[in-house]
């Protein structure tokens, strides 16, 4: 099978979730309440923006939904042909290496003595680097997150690959037991109907409203079924030029209206639902792009996973040259700009020398020729 094309559309709105992601996790480090962007605009406006990055995980949980289903449908031609040794090789092959390059990259900070990098207990229970390093290789990370706190600050950010891969482990047995698409989007919009529940049920609870696989399966099930609903005449409607405008209008609101913490029980379910309709238009508009100056955004969705797996380390280590308490006023902006470039070039360096041929090498040896995965299916 050829290569599908990049949707040049799904790699922007990749890009918008990781920036969220990046910018989040800088304000964290350096808060940017003294710096001149905030005194110009108002430090609300700025915190506004900042504040929630976890909706741009939100979005990729979507966006990774939407294209491992019509992916998937791409190569066998129905959910229900699905071969689930060729897909769990694809997801081997994509996600195994990045992983463990920062699985020894930690590891061997920690040892070397960089502070940062070592386990904290922040709930007062110290965990050992054998017990992290086996959630984060089994999908569990976001459990021990909820259980003993943000034990390792460089691997938090793997909370969101256990729960997708865990979502991913029952993907292709699903849809052989299920066989139709009408049976799975029934299956898919009831765990899309849990979600909220689940994060109404714990909302004293930042790791039960925030991390929980149950609270955010919603996320990637909407996806799954805007795969399943791109195509049918009923939902091209979407595609109105208003229907996009008042769509990002919408989201934009949800987004910087409420801290996550206020609106996280419907809250993520809109982000997650406006994300779907942009991808319907998307999907409409198959490969075409959009303007020039959205470029820097398309490849920064294009090295996504690099980017969120190994940006922490970058941020990390210019909190320790540079620690936040010494470090006032536009010096931030300085180092958001460093940090910015580092990770993508951090990330670039990744995918181009190492997690790119990787994927390759075990699809090669492991896929039969008609089985290897297209390159737009890679997330």
């Amino acid at each position: 099978m050829n290569p599908a094309p990049r949707n040049l559309r799904i790699d922007t709105l990749r890009g918008v979730s990781i920036l969220l992601v990046l910018l989040h996790h800088f304000n964290i480090a350096y808060v940017l309440r003294d710096t001149a962007v905030a005194r110009a605009f108002g430090w609300d406006a700025i915190h506004a923006v900042v504040r929630n990055g976890n909706y741009g995980v939100t979005m990729f949980f979507v966006i990774s939904g939407y294209l491992i289903t019509s992916n998937a449908r791409r190569r066998w031609g129905y959910l229900s042909a699905i071969d689930a040794r060729t897909f769990y090789v694809s997801r081997i092959a994509r996600i195994l290496p990045c992983l463990l390059l920062l699985l020894v990259l930690i590891n061997g900070l920690a040892a070397a003595g960089v502070p940062i990098f070592s386990n904290h207990a922040p709930l007062g229970a110290p965990v050992s680097f054998w017990l992290v390093n086996f959630a984060s290789l089994t999908f569990w990370m976001n459990v021990l997150i909820g259980s003993y706190g943000w034990v390792n600050y460089a691997l938090g950010v793997l909370w969101s690959l256990s729960v997708e891969e865990v979502f991913y482990l029952s993907f292709p047995l699903l849809c052989i037991a299920l066989r139709r698409d009408g049976q799975l989007l029934v299956f898919w919009a009831f765990v899309v109907a849990v979600g909220p529940l689940y994060r109404a049920i714990h909302s004293g609870d930042e790791g039960g409203f925030l991390y929980a696989y149950f609270a955010c399966f919603d996320g990637i099930a909407i996806g799954c079924c805007t795969a399943l609903l791109a195509d049918r005449p009923l939902w091209r409607a979407v595609t109105m030029r208003t229907t996009q405008w008042l769509t990002v209008a919408g989201m934009t609101i949800l987004y910087l209206a409420w801290p996550i913490a206020q609106s996280h029980v419907f809250g993520v379910t809109g982000i997650a639902l406006g994300t779907a309709v942009l991808l319907i238009d998307a999907h409409a508009s198959g490969a075409s792009g959009s303007a020039r100056l959205l470029a820097p955004l398309r490849w920064s969705g294009k090295l996504s996973y690099e980017l969120y797996l190994f940006h922490l380390v970058v941020l990390g280590g210019l909190r320790t040259l540079y620690p936040p308490s010494t470090t006032h006023g536009n010096e931030k902006l300085l180092l958001l700009g460093v940090y910015l470039v580092l990770s993508a070039a951090v990330s670039t360096l990744i995918a181009r020398s190492y997690a790119t041929p990787l994927d390759r090498f075990v699809k090669r040896k492991w896929l039969r020729a008609s089985a290897r995965v297209p390159d737009g299916a890679r997330l």
